[in-house]
């Protein structure tokens, strides 16, 4: 098993921890300045009982990666509540739940290349790529000649994730959004 730097904890990881495998809901990076240490605040989830505990890890500590099976696979489509995968393979088709994926559905688009991880034979967490191109459906008019400045405005995507962008994006424009945190990283 792996060893990896807290710091490059991200959403979606497996790790071993206290004897069982997380998979890690939420991480951020906290620094309070002139008080001790950044630390990476994780929230996770036990894959067998279903658990939720948030753990801080300081950013020098180094955490035991799971072993798992990555299978790369392709998302097909959304059949009520659950989505339907097909491993690139032997093209099988995986259907997981929506409360499985935790959030994560926001980012998947038909035909998106996904690592889905296995553990014991069975699916236990889905790795998405880095940041995601979405089309805004929905949102307040484009201010045109606006600049970049600290003022943000919601727009709803074509999965239905609701993202913060800046005044100057339109409805139909494409953006790139982190898949990390959900965040506007630059227009596509």
């Amino acid at each position: 098993m792996a060893k990896v730097s807290a710091v490059e904890l991200r959403i979606g990881n497996l790790l071993e921890w206290d004897k069982r495998v997380w998979r890690v809901l939420k991480c951020y990076h906290v620094h309070v300045g002139g008080r001790g240490g950044a630390f990476m605040q994780v929230e996770m989830k036990d894959i067998a009982s279903g658990t939720k505990t948030n753990q801080r890890f300081r950013t020098e500590d180094k955490v035991e990666r799971a072993f798992v099976e990555p299978r790369e696979m392709t998302f097909s489509y959304q059949d009520g509540d659950s989505y339907v995968f097909m491993d690139k393979e032997n093209y099988e088709e995986l259907r997981l739940s929506a409360e499985f994926l935790e959030g994560q559905s926001g980012y998947l688009l038909p035909n998106a290349d996904v690592q889905v991880n296995f553990y014991d034979g069975r699916a236990i967490g889905l790795e998405l790529p880095a940041s995601v191109v979405l089309t805004i459906t929905e949102t307040e008019p484009g201010i045109k000649n606006a600049t970049a400045t600290n003022t943000f405005k919601a727009a709803t995507t074509e999965t239905g994730l609701i993202v913060q962008v800046p005044p100057f994006i339109s409805q139909g424009e494409k953006i790139k959004v982190s898949t990390n945190d959900g965040s506007y990283m630059e227009r596509a």
